[in-house]
């Protein structure tokens, strides 16, 4: 699988050091911008992110035209970086990985698929990657970091929890 993604999104997975094994099944794109972004703090998550970089787990490309990607801002009202990764997973064809709420009603306006950092932890435990004792450490930690609605914390957990049963 191939995914672009929004610096959100990196985030919350190498905070919750769940980026890793994302990256085991995942091609992982970002724009320069997204790069930019979540190098731009001397922190935990930003170091594994500029790791995973220097070791080619995560490419940079370029996200397009700059006319694109400032209608997108424009049209959505969405940060540059976001829009920057939103053009490039439409460019690629390719899901576009993202925790910002206006990003994502985005997508659901032009048709974009996405997925959040819940959906990957969700993938990795109904892959039998992580157990459900784990699932739900790594679904609360993304909770505390994360801005996720009650009723999507919930029924994560119990996928998670009904996972392997």
């Amino acid at each position: 699988m191939h995914a672009v993604f929004d610096s959100s999104t990196l985030i919350l997975l190498a905070k919750v050091d769940l980026l890793r094994p994302v990256a085991e099944d995942v091609e992982i794109f970002i724009p320069a911008r997204v790069r930019a972004e979540c190098l731009a703090k001397d922190t935990f998550d930003a170091s594994m992110i500029a790791a995973m970089i220097a070791e080619k787990r995560i490419t940079v490309e370029r996200a397009g035209p700059d006319a694109a990607v400032r209608k997108l801002t424009r049209d959505f009202r969405i940060e540059r970086g976001e829009a920057e990764a939103l053009r490039l997973a439409r460019s690629r064809e390719c899901v576009l990985a993202v925790d910002d709420g206006p990003t994502i009603k985005a997508c659901r306006v032009l048709g974009q698929p996405f997925a959040t950092a819940i959906h990957f932890l969700i993938r990795l435990r109904s892959a039998g990657r992580l157990d459900a004792e784990a699932g739900v450490i790594k679904l609360e930690n993304l909770a505390r970091f994360g801005r996720y609605a009650e009723r999507i914390v919930e029924d994560a957990a119990r996928r998670i929890r009904e996972e392997g049963r």
